[in-house]
């Protein structure tokens, strides 16, 4: 994506980088993608980076992409969710300043299935930023567990914010340290 100046077509709600709040830039203001991926879009504006939802990208005078929805899968003839399924919805999420997604990034630490009273699927997820002060620590943490809950047969999930072990570049996979040019 070539990083071009392009001015909001009407007020959109957006999420400061890296404090996490909300925010509504205004129609008329002018932007710069500086990020694609995972369904949201990283602008930078003329106070800062925000993060714009695929939902909102008519403000920025995008099409939404279908490509960017999360795939549903099939899941097994059983119904029961395999674990894969769950990494790959994960690795559909994006931290809004690193293009890299947060299981190559390493901040997943623990992903648990198990079954609820009704027999649904549930997940529990441990994950961890890469800076303890990230004001954008619950968005993606929602980010997650909403890719999760597009996995047939899920049933509920959680995603805990853990800071032990503290996470460090070593954690990131071979992937993401080509992607980051760090290999």
């Amino acid at each position: 994506m070539t990083h071009r100046e392009i001015t909001l077509t009407r007020d959109c709600k957006a999420i400061l980088i890296p404090s996490g709040e909300e925010a509504t830039l205004t129609a008329g203001s002018p932007v710069i993608i500086t990020q694609s991926l995972g369904g949201t879009y990283t602008v930078a504006t003329q106070t800062g980076l925000a993060r714009i939802a695929e939902a909102d990208a008519d403000a920025l005078g995008m099409q939404i992409e279908k490509s960017e929805e999360p795939p549903k899968s099939a899941g097994t003839a059983s119904g029961e969710v395999k674990e894969d399924e769950v990494w790959a919805q994960l690795k559909n999420v994006y931290d809004p300043e690193i293009p890299v997604n947060i299981v190559d990034l390493g901040l997943v630490y623990d992903l648990i299935l198990g079954k609820s009273e009704s027999g649904g699927t549930t997940v529990n997820v441990k994950m961890t930023l890469t800076a303890p002060g990230c004001g954008m620590g619950p968005t993606i943490a929602a980010d997650a567990r909403g890719r999760i809950l597009t996995v047939p047969g899920v049933e509920s999930a959680e995603v805990d914010l853990v800071w032990s072990p503290p996470w460090n570049q070593g954690m990131i996979s071979e992937a993401g340290r080509m992607k980051l040019g760090l290999v």
